[in-house]
């Protein structure tokens, strides 16, 4: 069965850096598209950043673009979110995603496998 499992997360001060993992298993991991999303108390589930499979197009929301760096590393099954510049807006569960249906990579609606989630704390 899918399994994603993140990793990672932490309390951290303004500024500082954060690396988030997510293994994956059950699949073959290198033919999807990863995403991941983060969620704070109240909000819904924003998209952060995702990796295509085929040639690791990219993406970012607007809010994290220049600061976080996401990757994936086929032979590891494992997609990695690098945070720096943390600012306390950037506090919320981090959850990675597999992209299963025909949909833009932004919107939750296009993943079909979620993980449980990692928090992220920025202290200010």
């Amino acid at each position: 069965q899918v399994q994603l499992v993140e990793s990672g997360g932490g309390l951290v001060q303004t500024g500082g850096s954060l690396r988030l993992s997510c293994a994956a298993s059950g699949y073959t991991f290198n033919t999807y598209t990863m995403g991941w999303f983060r969620q704070a108390p109240g909000m819904e589930r924003e998209f952060v950043a995702a990796i295509s499979s085929s040639d690791e197009t990219t993406y970012y929301s607007d809010s994290v673009k220049g600061r976080f760096t996401i990757s994936r590393d086929n032979a590891k099954n494992t997609v990695y979110l690098q945070m720096n510049g943390l600012k306390p807006g950037d506090t919320a569960v981090y959850y990675c995603a597999r992209r299963g249906y025909r949909a833009s990579v932004l919107v939750r609606d296009g993943y079909d496998y979620w993980g449980q989630g990692t928090q992220v704390t920025v202290s200010s």
